[in-house]
């Protein structure tokens, strides 16, 4: 996982980490804990609540999860 990417989109959008984590309904100590894997632990269900938060395009998901 890209994680800067990540986090440049969440600011892009408007977001905090932590309204973030409160708009897609992911606890934040879930995400944070994630994020400082690398992005490894991610469910499929946490990914498309972060796509669809973020509104992000089928390549900017590429980007940042692949």
């Amino acid at each position: 996982m890209n994680v800067d990417k990540f986090k440049g989109k969440v600011v892009e959008k408007g977001f905090t980490l932590g309204t973030f984590c409160d708009a897609v309904d992911i606890p934040r100590a879930t995400l944070y804990r994630r994020l400082t894997k690398g992005g490894d632990d991610f469910t499929i269900g946490e990914v498309k609540k972060i796509v669809n938060g973020l509104d992000l395009s089928n390549t900017e998901a590429i980007e940042i999860f692949l």
